[in-house]
Order: C-alpha cells, then structure tokens, then sequence
C-alpha cells in the first residue's frame, strides 16, 4: 500500500514534468493567484500580441484548460504555433484536425477508453470524432482548437496560461526578470522559467499530498502492527505446549523469545518482499485500465523504508506476546489443552 500511493504520487508529478517540457517553451505566464497544479483565471490573450514585441521572444502561444473528469482536462490550442513551439505532433493513428469537431488525444487517453481514429466521442455535452493519436508528452491528453473551446465556455478571447519562447534558453533569467519588471505585467501575471514550473512538481510543494501520504503510511503501520500482533499472540497461544516442551528441556526465556523474533523477523521480510512484487502488478492494472488518468512509477529507494516500517511494526507486535510466553510456567504450559 505505502509503495504504490508513492508509486502513484511521484508518477502522477513526473508525468505533469515531461508534458511541460514537452511544450517546448521557455517561459510560462499565469494568473498571478495561480498555483503550479491549479488552473488559473481566464485572462486576456491581447497579452501575447504584446510579449511578442519584446526583447528576445520569438514567440508567444496561449493555452485554455476545462476539467471534464476528476482527473482529466481538454485543452485548447492554438495548433499552429504551439506546433510551431514544441514541434509537431507525432500521430500513433489519424491526422492533425481539420475540422471544427475533431479532438486529437494522446496514446494514454486512447488506451484507458479505447479510443482510436475516427471514433466518436462525447465531450462537453458535444459530439467530436477523434482525428489521430498522438504520443504522449504533448502538455495535454485532450486537444481541441483554441477558439473552439473559447466558445464552448464562454471564455472568449481569454486564456489560462502564456507559453514564451526565446531566442535562446541563456536569455531566461533576463527576460523574467524583464518581464517581472514591465509595466501592465508587473504584479499581474506570475512569471516563471519552465524550470521553476517544472521543480514545484514535488510532494514537498503540494502539503495535501504530503499529509496524505503521511497519513496512509502512519494507518498502514498501525494496521499492520495491529495484525502482527493478533497474529503473533493467536500463534503463542497455540504453540503452548511446545513452548512448555521447550522449558521442559531446560530453554531459556531468552531463548524462547529469540526463536519467536526471528520467526517475525523472517515473515516480515517475506512480506516486505511480496509487497514489493505486488507493486509492479498494481503498475500493470493501472498502466492497462487507468493510464489516461494515473500513473505509477516503481520507487526503488522506498522498498528500504517500507520494508523498515513492517520489520519494526512486527518486532513490536511480536515482543509483548513472546514475552508472555516465554514466562510462562513449563508445567501449566505442558498441561495446556
């Protein structure tokens, strides 16, 4: 469980890296009330018309976001210079749109709905066909015309984020800070350096998450040292007797307890790796009916942690009744039914 809800998080944050790189740009501008996860107010696009005359950008393109799901979103864009930005798009199946009622969605979304090239598709209580599927790490899995999802709602002229490429990567810092320092942009917008964008993507900047994930771990210690222990004192209590035959022979009460600690300390180790394996299996399930959605990476440098916190959760669980037994009379032992 403790795996694959890291698992989850950090493929769900590295998957939202590789699509902001993926766009190609050197600077993105937002609401200045914005967060890196949130999707921002709708502002004016008359902004890019005037980034474009700065120094150093080559060019500017906006972006629309619409939640259609809990974790999905159509995006609108302007096709011809975002591809002209990132470079075009690379279609597994399909074309490029060309008319008003196309979308065009990436591998993952395909794969999750089973989607393919000239399928129909409900999305916002209208009616598209998909055009092509494209490869993902294109920003977004749902693609529509900009000014199409302007109308649909109700956002005309309007976009959530401003995407800038520059003349040469060597010129960011300057050309935020330029920017920063621009009057009519100054204290409106929030302008960053696609690096910056790309380093808030961490559990550390996302407090929900962290809490989250710490609260998960924190149950699933106490579950399981909850378990361990039942189970351990349900096996003492069933082992009584050859705890007493043990006594008989001269055993003693450290030796006991060291017999029945080295037993949990091997079932907790077996079990540790179990749930190691059974994260790539959650990874297959995920990866074949939810890809479009969530993503889990394996975390290597969590099996020691998780593996540490089911050792210790079963030493503590296994210690006060292995302790009882252990003391326990050789004779009342022996005459245990």
């Amino acid at each position: 469980m403790m795996l694959t809800l890291v698992g989850l998080s950090r493929g769900f944050l590295e998957d939202q890296q590789r699509r902001a790189r993926g766009v190609g740009a050197d600077i993105i501008i937002k609401d200045s009330g914005a967060s890196a996860m949130s999707l921002s107010v709708g502002f004016s696009e008359k902004l890019i018309p005037f980034l474009e005359k700065q120094p150093h950008i080559t060019m500017a393109t906006g972006a629309l976001m619409q939640p259609i799901g809990p974790l999905s979103s159509i995006t609108g864009l302007d096709l011809a210079k975002f591809s002209q930005m990132s470079g075009p798009f690379r279609f597994l199946e399909g074309h490029a749109i060309q008319k008003d009622d196309e979308v065009i969605i990436d591998e993952y979304y395909s794969r999750q709905h089973n989607l393919h090239a000239g399928d129909p598709i409900t999305i916002l209580n209208r009616q598209w066909r998909v055009s092509g599927v494209f490869e993902p790490g294109k920003l977004a899995r749902l693609i529509i015309p900009l000014k199409t999802l302007q109308d649909l709602t109700e956002n005309h002229g309007k976009v959530m984020v401003v995407y800038v490429k520059l003349d040469s990567p060597a010129n960011t810092q300057k050309v935020v800070d330029y920017l920063r320092n621009l009057p009519g942009v100054n204290g409106k917008f929030q302008i960053l350096s696609m690096e910056e964008l790309i380093s808030q993507f961490s559990v550390e900047n996302i407090p929900m998450l962290k809490g989250f994930i710490g609260v998960v771990i924190a149950l699933g210690a106490v579950v399981g040292f909850l378990v361990v222990f039942l189970s351990m004192y349900t096996a003492v209590l069933e082992r009584t007797r050859e705890i007493g035959v043990l006594k008989a022979l001269g055993a003693s009460p450290v030796f006991i307890l060291n017999v029945l600690l080295r037993e949990t300390t091997l079932l907790a180790i077996l079990g540790a790796v179990c749930g190691i394996l059974f994260t790539y299996g959650t990874r297959w399930l995920i990866s074949t009916f939810a890809p479009g959605g969530l993503l889990q990476d394996i975390v290597p440098d969590w099996w020691p942690i998780a593996s540490g916190i089911a050792l210790i959760g079963a030493l503590l669980g296994a210690a006060w009744p292995g302790a009882k037994a252990a003391r326990q009379d050789a004779i009342e032992a022996l005459s245990y039914e």
